[in-house]
């Protein structure tokens, strides 16, 4: 058994709310759906924007690296239409990927904090996967990237959109992600950060690591004891 792994402490905490990552954190890296999406992407900025093929994976790269994904970028500096490529890239079957998670269900009712998702994805899309997960029912606000004016993670002012909407200090809330770079920003901001998947190379941003959404209640448990 992996046991969280506290990498920061001295936050204290009176947590009311749970800030959840959408992909590959709600559900494991290796379905196969990420990679479908990337394609879609590809594709977009190839037939849409007629980028050369070979040009692609560099641009693609250079604007999540610099801005967080591939559509600030090409809002920034290609006018790109968001709700055109919103659609074109999340146009996935994605119950061809993900089965109702009847564990991860438990997992979130046993939970008594406000569960929020906080995604860099649509709506739509985050509806599909939440129900393709038969996890709906446990998220009343979802901050997707319209709500977020399409500041996406990591930019700090995504996350003060969030806080400033709940009412919440960052010590309320506890971010979960998959990704060490955005939890970097929360922790800035007070958050306490959990990492889920894979152990992090560097610890900087990173309360707490686990290898599985599912154990997230340890966690909470810690956090309560402070």
């Amino acid at each position: 058994m992996h046991c969280p792994r506290e990498v920061v402490a001295g936050k204290a905490t009176s947590l009311r709310f749970l800030l959840f990552d959408l992909d590959e954190t709600l559900y494991p890296t290796d379905t196969g759906m990420f990679e479908e999406i990337g394609a879609l992407i590809h594709r977009y900025l190839e037939e849409r924007l007629g980028i050369p093929r070979e040009e692609v994976p560099r641009l693609r790269r250079a604007y999540y690296e610099r801005y967080g994904t591939t559509l600030r970028g090409l809002q920034l500096h290609h006018q790109v239409d968001p709700d055109d490529y919103l659609a074109f890239v999340h146009d996935v079957d994605v119950t061809r990927y993900l089965r109702p998670n009847p564990a991860l269900d438990t997992v979130l009712a046993t939970l008594p904090q406000e569960k929020v998702l906080f995604t860099n994805a649509s709506q739509e899309y985050a509806l599909r996967v939440l129900d393709a997960l038969g996890v709906r029912r446990h998220f009343r606000r979802i901050f997707d990237i319209r709500a977020l004016g399409y500041h996406c993670k990591p930019d700090p002012l995504a996350y003060q959109i969030v806080l400033e909407a709940l009412e919440a200090e960052g010590p309320e809330c506890l971010l979960i992600e998959d990704t060490v770079r955005n939890l970097r920003v929360g922790h800035e901001l007070g958050m306490h950060t959990l990492l889920v998947g894979k152990a992090p190379e560097a610890q900087d941003g990173v309360d707490f690591w686990v290898p599985d959404i599912l154990e997230l209640p340890r966690v909470v448990t810690a956090l309560r004891r402070r």
